[in-house]
């Protein structure tokens, strides 16, 4: 058991490990016209053990273009093992300017995974839904967030108690759905799609911890309709 959690400690916290992820990504170079779109998170949103064409945002990106939507590929503020302090911290050293015609967020596994309260994830995640309304200019319909998927179903969760993590990822999302609801703030739950995976090991990554291309494409496609409802406003 001791072994699993150091294991995991290493997975989540230690971005430097894994060559395909790159932490961040620099803003696109737009051509006239083109829109443009922040997305906020941690590993789920940096794609950790998948290439930066399988992140879910960039699939969102490229989904939203073949309907006609001239939107460059996402600015991406994410990194393996970021709780909602850090995510703010690493805002903090990118100093994105707005205004985006779209600003996406996904944080909270970390907080669950190391034991944080609920309070504490509320008050930060709070303050970051603020700043995602004054990257997107102000306005609340360009701004999205996604629930957290339960990692208590890839294999590097067997031998722990999946049931609790399961409970505690629940309660963080319910927290999350009520933050954003309290701003005007739509709130996708992705998690019930990330269960899937587990009796479907394509949707999980080679780490086994992580979620495959294919979870972030099926997140990408269940987003799509908010997204095209949002970009224009």
């Amino acid at each position: 058991m001791k072994w699993t959690i150091s294991i995991l400690i290493l997975m989540m916290a230690c971005a430097a490990e894994s060559p395909m992820n790159n932490d961040q990504t620099p803003a696109p170079t737009l051509v006239p016209g083109q829109y443009r779109y922040l997305s906020l998170g941690d590993s789920y949103t940096i794609g950790e053990r998948v290439t930066p064409e399988e992140r879910w945002s960039v699939i969102l990106s490229d989904l939203l273009r073949k309907n006609n939507i001239n939107i460059a590929n996402p600015e991406i503020i994410a990194k393996t093992g970021w709780t909602t302090a850090e995510l703010m911290e690493g805002i903090k050293g990118r100093n994105p300017k707005g205004p985006y015609n779209l600003v996406s967020i996904l944080i909270g596994v970390n907080n669950q995974y190391r034991g944080q309260s609920i309070e504490r994830y509320r008050e930060e995640l709070h303050e970051l839904l603020q700043q995602s309304i004054g990257f997107a200019g102000g306005n609340i319909e360009r701004v999205f967030m996604l629930s957290t998927p339960d990692w208590g179903v890839t294999p590097f969760a067997k031998g722990t108690d999946q049931a609790k993590i399961a409970t505690e990822i629940d309660a963080f999302n319910n927290a999350a759905k009520e933050e954003c609801e309290k701003l005007g703030i739509v709130f996708i739950d992705i998690t019930p799609l990330s269960r899937t995976a587990r009796n479907d090991a394509s949707l999980i990554a080679d780490d086994g911890l992580h979620f495959s291309g294919k979870m972030y494409r099926q997140w990408a496609e269940f987003a799509l309709p908010t997204a095209q409802n949002r970009v224009n406003k």
